[in-house]
Formats: structure tokens, C-alpha cells, sequence
């Protein structure tokens, strides 16, 4: 999925959601245990109640590698399940040097080999563009690149003082040059609000995926005042929020009820900045 592609799917939907993928067994309604896979039941019921509000999906992968071998099948059946005009993306931060790196972008986006092909995955740049540039040598998949991070260690590095600025400023800039805005994305916390601004300074073309808007006390309000662009320019993923907001038999019905209130503020969110 290109660029706009994503936006058209954005207007039409009056939505710039993401839900998170990241289920824990014993987090799920127990009576999905029945079934001979609890989890991939759970997400499909979860994928079928709000594939008309979201525009991406976002499974974590740790939650799946963390099942072993069933759990990559789960990945896969999950990632097919997923409609094919929703942008999917593989929450798995990977990044290594560069043959390494090669191997992970196959797993991810090689479907012959691997049985999956996301639109995207989360990569570290701690390791530079060599690490990166195996992600996008697939020139019709996107590179999602840790930025700014919602996590209460983000500081340890990620706002380090260097001569030219903070070090995810750094990030963004270095990382410009290795691709546009078609095929590079950049993650920012939502619990980072204040710093939007000046992320829309050094990457005002790029779509930015914003984790911790709800669990994490993030704010889309916030968020939206300086982080929209003319394309819409946001994915706002909500895991938790969603996924578990209910523990009955209904809990496909509450994660969509919850769905649906983050869409209605979104599309009037879009409505006001005139992008729909």
C-alpha cells in the first residue's frame, strides 16, 4: 500500500486508526478456550468487529514468538486473516547488521518464504543504515524507524544532548536521506505531546505511528494540534484500549464500541482540518 493509497483509505473511512494486536492467553475471554487456538480466534472476532473503523492493523510480534511455533502460526493466519486493502504493519523492532537484517525483512515481507507479506515493520536504528537499508531495498514495503518512544526509559538515550540537537532529532535527520516519505515512517509516543511540533520541523512529509494514545494517557487532541499534515499524515494505534475492553462473550461488540468512539473523534478531527 502506497502512500495514497493509505490516505484514501483514510478518507474513506474518516478514521486514522491502528489496533494493536498483542493478545495475551490469559488475558482473553475464557470462553475462547474452547477452541483449538484461543488466540487467532480472538483476533479474527476482534479483526471482523472493527475492520470497517481502522485503517491498520498492528500485531506485536512478541506476543506471537512468545508461543513458539504455534505462535508464528498464529502470526500468519492472523496477518491473512487481515482484509487486503488494511494497512498491516509487524510491530517487531528489528535492525541488525546488514545480512542479518536482509533475513529479518524476508520473514516479514518475503510471503514465498515466510507465508506473510506486512506493508510495514518497526525497525531500531541504533545500528545505522546499513542495518535499515535491507528493509528497504522492498521498495513497495515501509520502514517504521523508532523516533521518540512513549516508554518511561525513553530519556536514557532518546533525548541525549548532542551538538546539532536532542539524539532522536539526529535520528530523523540522518535517516531523511535514506528515504522519503513514501516508504519511511517514524514512531512518536503519545505521551509526547509537547514534542510534536518540532517532529513535524524535521519530518513534516512523513506519517508518524503514535503508540499510548488511551492505556498509556496519551491525548489525541494533543497529538492532532501538531502532528496532522495536509495527508493526514497519523497512524494512532490503541492495543489495550480496544482489545480488552471487554472479558464476556460480547467482547468483540466492546472493543468495536470502543473502536468507534475513537473514529467519530477522528473524523471530526479530519472534518475540521477540511482533509475529508
Amino acid at each position: 500500500m502506497n502512500k495514497k493509497q493509505l490516505f484514501d483509505q483514510i478518507k474513506t473511512k474518516k478514521s486514522f486508526l491502528c489496533v494493536g494486536l498483542d493478545p495475551v492467553l490469559e488475558n482473553i475471554p475464557q470462553h475462547l478456550l474452547k477452541y483449538e487456538n484461543p488466540v487467532l480466534e480472538f483476533n479474527k472476532q476482534i479483526i471482523d468487529a472493527t475492520k470497517d473503523l481502522c485503517v491498520a492493523y498492528k500485531p506485536n510480534t512478541a506476543f506471537y514468538e512468545s508461543m513458539g511455533l504455534k505462535g508464528w502460526d498464529t502470526l500468519i493466519k492472523t496477518w491473512a486473516h487481515i482484509p487486503k486493502d488494511i494497512f498491516t504493519i509487524a510491530d517487531a523492532k528489528r535492525g541488525d547488521i546488514g545480512n542479518t537484517s536482509a533475513m529479518y525483512a524476508d520473514a516479514f515481507f518475503n510471503e514465498s518464504k515466510s507465508q506473510m507479506s506486512f506493508d510495514a515493520i518497526t525497525v531500531a536504528p541504533y545500528m545505522g543504515k546499513d542495518s535499515v537499508s535491507p528493509f528497504l531495498n522492498y521498495t513497495d514495503k515501509w520502514v517504521i524507524l523508532l523516533a521518540l518512544t512513549s516508554n518511561a526509559g525513553h530519556s536514557d538515550f532518546q533525548l541525549h544532548q548532542t551538538p546539532d540537537g536532542k539524539l532522536y532529532e539526529e535520528v530523523i535527520r540522518v535517516s531523511s536521506a535514506w528515504a522519503n516519505s513514501e516508504q519511511l515512517m517514524y514512531v512518536v509516543g503519545a505521551t509526547r505531546g509537547d514534542e510534536f511540533a518540532n517532529i513535524r520541523r524535521l519530518a513534516p512529509d512523513n506519517f508518524l505511528l503514535v503508540p499510548g494514545v488511551g492505556a498509556q494517557g496519551g491525548s489525541l487532541a494533543d497529538v492532532c494540534e501538531f502532528g496532522l499534515n495536509s495527508e493526514c499524515g497519523l497512524l494512532i494505534n490503541s492495543s489495550r484500549g480496544i482489545i480488552y475492553a471487554g472479558k464476556g462473550e460480547d467482547f468483540a461488540e466492546k472493543a468495536r464500541e470502543e473502536a468507534l468512539k475513537l473514529q467519530v473523534e477522528m473524523e471530526q478531527i479530519l472534518t475540521a482540518a477540511q482533509l475529508i
